[in-house]
């Protein structure tokens, strides 16, 4: 019986340096996250997820389409560039990687071309707001040919940029909301070949 009661007393000793230790880190994080934005949780806990699935925080950090079987590169490139003038937002670059990647080797290489799209005035808002969202500007889509010949469009998952931490003014939420609505559209509709 003794040693029973000097195991439950070890363990009660453990658990209380335990929560000494962690304590004041739990709390810091608790107080943060009681003023993040109210989907932040179900934002993360599916970040976690995908993370887990994917194995690495690139992929769970992406929203991506398969291109519809029988769409050639050229017609979901074109497809992408007019569903952008539809939507009205800025080309503001593009990059065909895969051409100057062959050009590089001398020699034929996947497909692979990287769009940039920019609502500048919503971008300068972002910025005013917290300067870290530079990192996030232009908006990217990328059409790239996978080891297997088929094609894919990327683009950046948005939520957390959106819900990852205290909530947005109400004007530049939904500013930020109809630019994720339009690169979810050119991701969507381009896949499926929509001119």
């Amino acid at each position: 019986m003794a040693i029973i009661r000097n195991i439950l007393a070890l363990l009660g000793l453990v658990a209380i340096g335990v929560a000494v230790w962690i304590g004041p880190t739990a709390y810091k994080y608790k107080v943060a996250l009681d003023g993040f934005d109210e989907q932040a949780f179900e934002m993360y806990k599916g970040l976690g997820d995908r993370l887990v699935e994917h194995g690495n925080a690139v992929g769970a950090t992406v929203w991506s389409a398969k291109v519809a079987d029988g769409l050639t590169f050229e017609e979901v490139d074109q497809s992408i560039r007019n569903i952008a003038i539809e939507r009205n937002i800025k080309n503001v670059g593009d990059l065909p990687l895969g051409d100057q990647v062959a050009a590089m080797k001398g020699e034929p290489w996947r497909k692979l071309n990287i769009y940039l799209y920019c609502n500048p005035l919503t971008a300068a808002k972002m910025v005013e707001y917290d300067i870290a969202y530079a990192a996030y500007l232009p908006c990217r889509v990328s059409l790239a040919e996978d080891e297997n010949g088929e094609l894919w469009i990327y683009t950046l998952n948005m939520d957390l940029m959106i819900y990852g931490g205290e909530t947005l003014p109400p004007e530049l939420l939904e500013e930020a909301l109809g630019v994720k609505e339009t690169m979810l559209d050119i991701l969507e509709r381009a896949a499926e070949g929509d001119f």
